[in-house]
């Protein structure tokens, strides 16, 4: 029996649309009338349709299930399959990855309120970081760019990060010699498999003393915003060990301004 592509749409349960497409494909062949132009369907066209549903409901792309459908042996058929299925283990691990993330990420904010102003000891993992700024101008480096715009492709796993280099000065008068920058930490990069190339810096693991802040979203970072961890830092008699890092968090936006809420980390140990 032969069929309008709307009866044969309708009849198997899928679109018209999607006649069109597998016929361009060449899953489904539809007999062309010559005197009324129609294109028309017969039961033996279910099969074929059936059989590429198949193979697409297991994410195989649509052109090889037309290579399939038109002529392959078994090897091909149970090739094919594994690849869909290699392809989905691999998403699947990435968006595992990503949930992960995500918690860290609610958890993190959620807590913002226990570190806001406040100074913690806290031991801080490895992180991978490229320097894409000095101060808050963007840098023009060729050997930047590549590494950018893959790090940009892991986000939210890579972050905005700052890193204060001239922490020996840090008591004195001198403004602050910072950069910005995206950065990964150590165990995503293992996590991610990203490779390590000679334009990423690498801050060790330290413990630190670390807190929350709030800024204007177009002030520089100056040594006032976190005064109250240097001032903690001599209470309890800490030395500065290694460069002032940190990262936004996020930033908020009421009444026309923006405000930023940025961790801060001092490498620090008992004198």
């Amino acid at each position: 029996m032969k069929y309008t592509i709307g009866e044969f749409a309708a009849l198997v349960g899928v679109t018209a649309d999607t006649l069109r497409l597998y016929e361009k494909h060449d899953i489904v062949r539809p007999r062309k009338d010559d005197h009324n132009k129609y294109r028309y369907f017969n039961d033996l066209d279910a099969r074929n349709l059936l059989s590429s549903r198949w193979y697409r409901s297991m994410q195989i792309p649509l052109q090889d299930v037309a290579g399939l459908i038109n002529g392959a042996p078994a090897e091909r058929v149970v090739e094919s399959i594994a690849a869909a299925r290699m392809q989905l283990e691999a998403e699947i691990k990435r968006s595992t990855l990503l949930l992960n993330k995500m918690n860290e990420i609610h958890t993190e904010l959620a807590e913002i309120g226990e570190s806001y102003y406040q100074c913690r000891i806290r031991q801080m993992p490895g992180v991978y970081r490229i320097q894409q700024t000095h101060k808050n101008h963007l840098l023009q480096k060729d050997s930047l760019k590549k590494t950018a715009g893959v790090w940009m492709e892991l986000l939210p796993f890579t972050f905005y990060s700052f890193r204060i280099e001239n922490t020996r000065d840090i008591f004195g008068c001198a403004g602050l010699d910072y950069s910005w920058g995206l950065a990964l930490l150590e165990e995503d990069q293992q996590k991610l498999g990203v490779c390590i190339n000679d334009c990423m810096e690498y801050l060790q693991p330290s413990t630190c003393i670390s807190s929350v802040i709030a800024s204007s979203y177009e002030e520089d970072i100056e040594r006032e915003s976190f005064q109250f961890m240097l001032d903690y830092a001599e209470q309890q008699d800490y030395a500065i060990v290694g460069d002032i890092h940190g990262k936004i968090l996020f930033t908020e936006r009421m009444n026309g301004e923006n405000q930023t809420f940025l961790e801060i980390n001092i490498p620090a140990e008992p004198r």
